[in-house]
């Protein structure tokens, strides 16, 4: 099932997001960012063993308080 879902960013961050996503030859600034999140997301669900584990993991890198 496909759902859709719109995030918003401050024009600060969508720039820098657009002028990445073009020089790496990202289709689009929406692929680069599904492309980020996806590495990223990996990168800390690799690490963590539950989900208690994930939230630890999440606020000690400030993403969450």
């Amino acid at each position: 099932m496909f759902t859709s879902s719109s995030l918003k960013l401050k024009k600060p961050l969508l720039d820098r997001v657009k002028r990445c996503a073009d020089a790496a030859g990202y289709s689009s600034p929406q692929e680069f960012v599904e492309h980020v999140l996806e590495k990223e997301l990996a990168r800390i669900e690799e690490d963590a063993e539950t989900k208690e584990d994930i939230v630890k993991k999440l606020k000690g890198l400030g993403y969450l308080e």
